[in-house]
């Protein structure tokens, strides 16, 4: 904690450094983790510090020299001095000078995906995040992913696309293979739509899911999303089409649902889906019959085959420790340490946006892969865990860019509490995205402008426009009649469904080619810098977690692991043994003596 009497200067303090923002005559306190204190500060006070690992207490007068800076700091700008700049990048400089690459197995893989979190959706989720804390501008702030230790960018093109959507890229993300767009678990030579092909052996692919189950780990999914959508079925399914998600869908598409299991059978039915311990998500319609009604929306379920997938989960871990709940207050009180079984479905579709889910009785992201957590890390092999912010992506179609900021830092709180949760030495956390959209932040506005505000007027029309916009989109507008665009200042910028400007019409906003960051820490977390091929990245968690098929590159310290392993093994069959031996000695002992 920071206490300074007097006649104090407020200040805030980021993971990153310290911003001065003015002058106060009360006492203020803020906290920072020590690391983060840069020696202007320090160097221009006389104090009594008590460290622990995480913080740093001072106690302080100002002195000449603090003057002397806060005046320096005062003029001309009313902003940032130079010196202060110098300060935080020499502390930055010496924070990365203390980052050591971990090189130990990961016991623990959790796998974030963002979906449709593009580069300038990280940035305006930042600002926003800062600007709705109070900071005194907003861009000083950081998300919680921006303090691990590794980036580097993953290039998101499909075998057959420029452009991906959350299915090719779902299976490079999870698979290690890049497919072709709509598809999800099968190999290139799978064409849109192909039945036949999808269920042939050699033209499926296996998921880091299933690596991890092969390995003994517990694996879950966890996303706000449907939970037979593109993404999470990317771990699990193996499909010609996305929308593919029941068997009506299929029959639609000319194909014979008997032949071609669909999205949710795969779930619940087939490998590697019914081993999943921990599945949330919404979706619900896709798993009911169309003979039932859902209670929340009132509506029938999707299926035409009679399958009621939720009860044939219920019947399939009917003889294990299982629970399945559809209400945020069912979950928040589940037995986490008695449950290795949980399937929750909290929407018939998917799950509100993060600023209506009290409304609807949903959970939040943070929720769900807090008790997913809690579940997984009771193996002592460890566990796999995929978290998807999937409705970032979707507030972006809407040209929604309030809610799409939203949802982003919504994200970055669930990547904080798993940060929290886990240990840097066995748990290696990759956060990413599965493709980008075409939101821009653009202009010239001030530092500190509202993000979702105003930038300037147009050099040619004279009229406003918005920092946050599209290349397309719902958000476009005709000219109004005077042949002129319309004027944006008379809108209300600040409703949470606020459609920012849009380019050129479309029914909704398109992806974008642009590469995408790769976050990451723990072990191994150093080999996912750089610029990287999507499908890359599941290679990398494979070779950490020492799980994949023969064939595949994994640490030096894999085999050390089971050697160990089959020396235990080995020891322990030897104890077997010579117990049976002894029994058998103590039995032949027995017998004898009534002979």
């Amino acid at each position: 904690m920071k206490s300074f009497q007097g006649v104090s200067f407020v200040i805030f303090i980021y993971y990153s450094g310290v911003v001065f923002i003015g002058c106060d005559t009360q006492v203020q306190t803020v906290t920072a983790r020590h690391h983060d204190t840069p020696d202007f500060l320090t160097e221009a006070t006389s104090a009594s510090v008590t460290e622990t690992p995480s913080t740093i207490s001072v106690t302080t007068e100002k002195t000449a020299k603090e003057k002397e800076d806060e005046l320096r700091y005062k003029s001309v700008t009313g902003k940032e001095s130079a010196k202060h700049w110098k300060n935080l990048a020499q502390s930055n400089l010496r924070e990365r000078q203390r980052i050591r690459p971990i090189e130990k197995v990961a016991k623990n893989i959790i796998y974030f995906v963002g979906d449709g979190m593009s580069v300038p959706t990280v940035a305006g989720a930042r600002i926003f995040k800062g600007q709705s804390e109070g900071l005194h501008f907003g861009e000083e702030a950081q998300l919680h992913m921006e303090t691990f230790p590794f980036l580097g960018a993953s290039k998101t093109f499909c075998s057959d696309a420029q452009v991906a959507d959350s299915a090719c890229s779902a299976t490079a993300l999870f698979t290690g293979s890049k497919t072709n767009i709509k598809t999800i678990g099968v190999t290139p030579d799978v064409s849109v739509g192909d039945c036949f092909q999808q269920m042939q052996p050699e033209n499926q692919l296996s998921s880091i899911l299933e690596w991890a189950q092969k390995e003994g780990k517990s694996t879950g999914i966890v996303t706000t999303t449907r939970i037979t959508h593109a993404t999470p079925a990317g771990c699990y399914s193996r499909i010609a089409h996305r929308d593919w998600e029941n068997d009506v869908e299929i029959t639609k598409a000319g194909q014979d649902p008997e032949k071609c299991d669909d999205i949710a059978e795969q779930l619940i039915l087939r490998e590697p889906g019914r081993n999943i311990n921990v599945i949330l998500g919404g979706g619900r319609k896709h798993l009911l019959p169309s003979t039932e009604v859902d209670f929340e929306s009132k509506q029938n379920g999707s299926r035409n085959d009679s399958k009621n997938l939720i009860e044939m989960w219920k019947a399939a871990h009917a003889n294990q420790t299982s629970q399945y709940v559809d209400r945020v207050e069912t979950l928040l009180n589940v037995d986490t340490k008695n449950l290795d079984y949980l399937l929750g479905l909290f929407a018939p579709d998917h799950i509100e946006y993060s600023d209506n889910i009290t409304t609807n009785h949903d959970p939040t992201l943070l929720n769900m892969t807090t008790i997913a957590i809690r579940i997984l890390s009771k193996n002592p092999n460890g566990f796999f865990l995929m978290v998807e912010g999937g409705r970032i992506d979707h507030a972006l179609h809407e040209n929604f860019g309030k809610r799409a900021l939203l949802e982003a830092v919504e994200f970055d709180s669930a990547i904080a509490r798993a940060d929290e949760m886990t240990d840097d030495d066995d748990t290696l956390i990759t956060v990413t995205s599965d493709h980008s959209h075409v939101m821009s932040i653009a202009g010239y506005p001030i530092r500190g402008n509202p993000i979702l505000a105003v930038a300037e007027n147009s050099d040619i029309d004279g009229l406003p426009y918005t920092t946050i916009s599209f290349a397309n989109g719902p958000g476009f507008r005709n000219q109004t009649s005077n042949g002129l665009r319309p004027n944006v200042s008379e809108d209300d910028l600040m409703k949470i469904d606020y459609r920012q400007f849009a380019g050129l019409p479309s029914k909704y906003e398109t992806h974008g080619g642009d590469d995408v960051f790769i976050f990451s820490k723990g072990p191994y977390a150093h080999y996912l810098t750089g610029v990287n091929l999507q499908n890359y990245i599941p290679h990398v968690m494979a070779y950490a977690a020492c799980i994949g098929p023969a064939g595949m590159e994994q640490s030096p310290l894999c085999n050390e692991i089971r050697s160990t392993s089959a020396s235990a093994r080995l020891t322990n069959l030897n104890i077997s043994l010579q117990l049976v031996l002894l029994a058998a000695l103590s039995a032949n002992r027995i017998i004898c003596s009534f002979l």
